[in-house]
């Protein structure tokens, strides 16, 4: 079986968790706690373009907060 992370053609969602972290996700697996779905499903293009445009800051929430 291949790995459903590293399929080009599979399709996709993108996660969130309370840090504001970003993660793309096959659909076909469990979404984890602690993560919420903010794209997708769609193909793998689509979601890595929602990350790119809305994962612009890669700290998480609490640091950035700290440093502030």
């Amino acid at each position: 079986m291949s790995n459903p992370f590293e399929n080009t053609d599979g399709v996709f969602l993108v996660l969130k968790n309370a840090q504001g972290q970003h993660s793309l996700w096959p659909e076909q697996i469990e979404v984890p706690l602690g993560w919420d779905v903010v794209c997708g499903p769609s193909d793998r293009a689509v979601c890595v373009a929602y990350v790119d445009q809305h994962w612009t800051d890669l700290r998480p929430a609490s640091l950035i907060l700290d440093m502030e």
